[in-house]
């Protein structure tokens, strides 16, 4: 049974309009690394996604994604040089050393992880796109699943026992049942995904002209008139969604994204939204990572980025 604990960041793999110039570079800068066809070394990251050195000197830079893991109830930021392990009210641990560039990022379960990405320097054998990868140790080990050397997911979602993901390298949304084969849906560029806890089919994209509604699964997707022009997005349990726009104001909506509703602002140009129980919602930028415990309605910093 594929649970949903944690979300992830992803890119946008063209330059947004209606973004402004900083946000714009953060999404466009981490596309066009994602897609390189270079070895597996990554020097750089791309845009302001925000850097921090923790424990042992391991850089937390240019955040692609956050998420719970219900084994120990931390969070875990997945980066562009790799995942680190941040308790509340401590310093940020690069887990297992692993530098690798993850893109698409989701907890499935108590310390059982999917991502996407790309090779760092401590992997100099894999091929530059991983496909779907998966840890049952909290990252502290990756193998491939699927799609390895084909595929870079930018956005990943686990739910109802399927997987969603939009393709960085074919440009297309994607679903699988079994996590091995693949079913295209849609090609529209999506920067983030949202499936609804309740019905399998029901999703919510971020896109260029603003967000998409599917009843269908993905294949048919409509926009939704008058959203606000949300970055990153999540379902909670409670069936409410949570949204960031380009501003890095936080947006609620109960009714699947037909009306919404204004939270508080944070201040950076945001990276990544999370959603954990009912109430709580992490937002990073490139500032810091913030936290709220009403639902966006107010937010502390939960950890500085320096």
């Amino acid at each position: 049974m594929i649970e949903r604990y944690a979300r992830r960041r992803a890119h946008a793999p063209l330059r947004w309009p209606w973004l402004g110039p900083a946000a714009a570079a953060v999404l466009l800068a981490g596309a066009c690394q994602g897609d390189t066809d270079g070895g597996g070394e990554h020097t750089g990251h791309g845009g302001d996604g925000g850097h921090d050195t923790g424990s042992g000197g391991a850089e937390m830079a240019h955040i692609h994604g956050l998420g719970i893991n219900p084994a120990d109830d931390d969070l875990y930021v997945a980066t562009h040089f790799g995942v680190f392990h941040l308790p509340e009210g401590e310093q940020p641990v690069r887990v297992a050393g692993h530098t690798q560039d993850v893109m698409g990022f989701t907890i499935v379960g108590p310390d059982h992880f999917l991502a996407s990405g790309h090779p760092g320097a401590d992997d100099p054998d894999q091929p530059p796109h991983l496909g779907l990868i998966e840890s049952t140790d909290a990252a502290e080990s990756w193998e491939p699943v699927s799609l390895h050397g084909d595929a870079d997911f930018h956005a990943l979602e686990a739910a109802h026992d399927q997987v969603y993901g939009f393709d960085g390298v074919s440009g297309r949304f994607m679903v699988s049942a079994d996590q091995q084969e693949w079913e295209p849906r849609s090609d529209v560029p999506m920067a983030d995904i949202a499936v609804s806890p309740e019905d399998p089919d029901l999703l919510v994209a971020t896109t260029e002209q603003g967000p998409v509604r599917s009843e269908d699964g993905g294949n048919e997707l409509t926009p939704i008139s008058g959203a606000p022009q949300l970055l990153f997005l999540d379902w909670r349990d409670n069936g409410s969604l949570v949204g960031v726009d380009a501003d890095a104001t936080v947006h609620a909506s109960t009714d699947g994204g037909d009306t919404w509703t204004e939270g508080d602002a944070v201040d950076g140009n945001p990276a990544a939204l999370a959603v954990h129980g009912d109430e709580e919602v992490y937002v990073a930028t490139d500032a810091a990572i913030y936290h709220s415990t009403d639902g966006g309605e107010s937010f502390g910093v939960f950890h500085e980025l320096g």
